[in-house]
């Protein structure tokens, strides 16, 4: 059996989970800061010096990473603590200190990872199997972060709308074309900001910032919801054409709820701009926190994620692309297209991302 076990941090309440414990919730985000260095040591560390162990803080929940953790563990016997939070683990991290538990940091999008970087709670790390595994432009030149996986900001259009298959790169979005008929997320989540972001690096910000208000004038609506909820509008008919990562089709494709699965029969995916710069592509990722007590095993468990194993894994459960070269893309995902992707480096994004708020303020996104 696998050993794991999972702190559980949700906000607005944190919701502490773990043996011998019972979930307490704290109401005043600064009360919080101060007990996460105090009950951390308590909750995930009782056997801090035991051989084997790892403590990951994660921004992806526990059942995405669960399958990983359960192949690590039955590969090397290493037990697994994990806290998960949507939100506020590099503050908690921060406020640790010396005295943090944690090992590894995972999480999802470059804005995120470079939070981390960026607050000094990262150690570098020199591993020959990293560099060789992940291609330079999907890590960090000071080796303090690493992708594991990608994943394509994509267009999905309705069956319905056959007009649709006129668009080919993002900039068509603007046309208008297009007036009332495109629904999105807020511009200012990390997803669409990383997409601007990379805009930014391709044309500019004058450019960009025209693109940007084109596309806020075709909205059918304001923007809200996650992704998921874009692919429900076009079934329901709001819209015909959105913004989206891949991995959401795979999820609802194989859903278990019927519904889900009539949702996404209703769109097709479109890989922008293959005839320039490529579709835009964030990741997923993580590192080792600077004061880990078992940097060694920490960066073999980073290893192992850029392996053959946790790179087929990516794919097969999150609907993810692999960063290693070396490892087929499962069928699922070539049934999606197969696309190339732009190399802008992934850093370079984070590095942008404060002008693309800009843009995404000044335009209304």
């Amino acid at each position: 059996m696998s050993k794991i076990s999972c702190t559980s941090i949700q906000r607005p309440k944190w919701h502490l989970i773990h043996s011998g414990y019972k979930s307490r919730h704290y109401g005043k985000q600064y009360i919080l800061g101060l007990l996460a260095a105090l009950i951390t040591p308590v909750t995930l560390t009782s056997n801090a010096h035991a051989a084997g162990e790892l403590n990951i803080y994660s921004h992806r929940q526990p059942f995405l990473i669960k399958p990983f953790i359960e192949a690590y563990t039955a590969k090397t016997g290493t037990k697994i603590n994990i806290v998960y939070a949507s939100k506020g683990l590099a503050q908690r991290l921060k406020a640790e200190g010396a005295r943090s538990p944690a090992d590894i940091v995972l999480t999802v999008d470059i804005g995120r990872l470079q939070v981390y970087a960026d607050k000094g709670l990262l150690a570098p790390v020199a591993s020959p199997v990293l560099a060789a595994n992940v291609p330079a432009h999907l890590r960090d030149p000071k080796g303090r972060w690493f992708g594991f996986s990608t994943r394509a900001r994509v267009i999905a259009v309705s069956t319905q709308a056959e007009d649709a298959d006129q668009i080919t790169r993002y900039e068509d979005l603007a046309a208008p074309k297009w007036r009332g008929r495109i629904c999105t997320r807020p511009g200012s989540h990390v997803y669409n900001r990383a997409l601007v972001a990379s805009f930014i690096h391709a044309v500019g910000v004058e450019k960009t910032e025209a693109w940007a208000k084109g596309l806020v004038d075709n909205l059918a609506r304001r923007p809200q919801g996650n992704d998921r909820a874009q692919v429900k509008a076009i079934y329901e008919g709001v819209c015909d054409i959105t913004l989206i990562n891949n991995y959401y089709i795979g999820k609802l494709k194989n859903s278990n709820d019927d519904t889900h699965r009539k949702w996404a029969a209703t769109v097709k995916l479109i890989f922008p701009n293959q005839g320039d710069r490529g579709t835009h592509v964030n990741i997923s990722g993580g590192g080792v926190a600077k004061h880990s007590k078992r940097k060694a095993e920490a960066t073999r468990f980073l290893e192992f994620l850029t392996k053959a194993k946790a790179q087929a894994l990516y794919g097969s459960i999150n609907f993810e692309y692999p960063v290693n070269s070396s490892v087929e893309v499962p069928a699922e995902l070539k049934s999606m297209g197969t696309f190339t992707a732009d190399i802008v480096p992934i850093a370079r994004i984070a590095e942008l991302s404060p002008d693309a708020q800009k843009v995404i303020n000044r335009v209304k996104w």
